[in-house]
């Protein structure tokens, strides 16, 4: 029995129920309702499917030919009689899944893979062994596939004639591509990559020690931060609205816990402790620790959980609004939550606009009020003590106290 009411007063559901395919219809409709897709988009996609049937008709074709190439000369003759919208595709392509699921077509084809993508495969392997991150991973791998491409145009095959000279070729021409922090990204990918052909054997000569380390200055900005009436007005969320409550929530974590974008983002619902008043939080370095969760911070989870999150069998805590009701793909949607904030509260000008903002000025504030860097870090949870002497510098006043006087009396 399909959930949505609209559907059952639904024409265009009637009319493509009744034909050849009306059970398949019936299950593509029930799973788009339980994805939680708006009455238009539903319809849309069965509009779209309903159009797919009548083509496949009038062209002699059989259902059980449908296939990637298939969607896509069915878009091609579609293009030619009316616009093409940006959801019809992926409706195509779920309808395509059902199929398979249900055993109607044959299942996907495997992609070809190439050799240089099989080598990319068994590099993110290796770092996946040394316990790197996903997203840590994701980074690496593009610098790689485009030093290969340069480097290597004739294929992996070359892999052996890589030497020093065309290493230091190659970070010549690129060094000044994008920001420090990117030219350090490339250099640690590129020496990882390195080390991982010579153990393998790929490369007789130890090619990483060439890859020289970027030069980043330690502690040399002081941190960036809000001070608390600004903190205040970025929390001033219209909260009659679902997205304005979970806004809100997400916003309190990272104002009043100090947490990451991605400590955010993978919070399930499993990791808050009602009982205890504590929250398991997934930290940097595969860590897992436990939080107390403030009142304020809870309330806020609360009036979310209570009357702002959608039905879903996700067990993500914060989900999106938009159908598939899940959770956020990346820490991206965090940061940019946080940076909407910002703009609404009129607040620009700094370095980061983002989760790191609230990070830094709850370190800030806990410096003024008396925390130590010890404590503050604990919170924060900093793996280095030199990752927390950062938020030393912002006591300006009491910094001028260490300064010698100059030579001279000159102030």
């Amino acid at each position: 029995m399909i959930a949505g009411k609209y559907l059952s007063r639904s024409r265009l559901l009637r009319r493509l129920k009744n034909g050849s395919h009306g059970q398949l219809i019936e299950r593509y409709a029930a799973r788009l309702v339980e994805d939680g897709r708006a009455q238009q988009g539903t319809l849309r996609c069965l509009r779209i499917i309903g159009g797919l049937l009548s083509w496949i008709a009038i062209s002699r074709s059989r259902l059980t030919d449908f296939d990637e190439a298939m969607v896509e000369r069915y878009l091609r003759d579609r293009a030619r009689k009316r616009s093409i919208c940006p959801g019809d595709r992926p409706a195509l392509k779920r309808f395509l899944l059902l199929l398979r699921d249900a055993g109607v077509i044959a299942p996907a084809m495997p992609q070809r893979t190439t050799p240089l993508d099989q080598i990319l495969a068994e590099f993110s392997g290796h770092l996946r062994e040394r316990g790197l991150a996903l997203g840590s991973i994701v980074r690496y791998v593009p610098t790689i596939r485009r030093f290969l491409f340069e480097v290597c145009p004739a294929g992996v095959k070359d892999l052996r004639k890589i030497d020093h000279a065309d290493v230091v070729r190659y970070l010549e021409r690129h060094a000044r591509d994008g920001s420090p922090s990117s030219g350090k990204v490339m250099c640690s990918s590129l020496r990882a990559f390195l080390r991982y052909l010579h153990h393998n054997g790929l490369n007789p000569v130890p090619l990483a020690s060439c890859v020289p380390s970027t030069r980043q200055w330690k502690f040399a900005n002081l941190p960036t931060y809000l001070s608390a009436e600004q903190v205040q007005k970025v929390l001033d969320v219209d909260l009659t609205s679902a997205i304005g409550r979970r806004d809100y929530a997400i916003l309190m974590m990272l104002a009043k816990l100090g947490l990451r974008a991605n400590e955010v983002a993978t919070l399930k619902l499993d990791d808050i402790d009602w009982r205890s008043g504590e929250m398991c939080v997934h930290a940097k370095g595969r860590q897992r620790v436990r939080l107390p969760m403030p009142p304020d911070v809870g309330a806020a989870v609360v009036a979310y959980l209570r009357d702002g999150r959608p039905k879903s069998s996700c067990r993500r805590l914060f989900l999106r609004t938009l159908a598939p009701r899940v959770g956020f793909t990346s820490p991206a949607a965090i940061t940019k939550i946080a940076k909407t904030a910002l703009e609404r509260a009129g607040i620009r000008g700094f370095a980061h606009h983002g989760a790191r903002l609230f990070r830094h000025s709850l370190a800030t504030e806990l410096l003024r009020s008396g925390a130590t860097l010890s404590e503050i870090g604990q919170l924060l949870r900093h793996r280095s003590h030199d990752t927390t002497r950062i938020y030393a510098k912002v006591d300006i006043d009491t910094l001028r106290t260490l300064g010698l006087p100059w030579p001279g009396g000159v102030q």
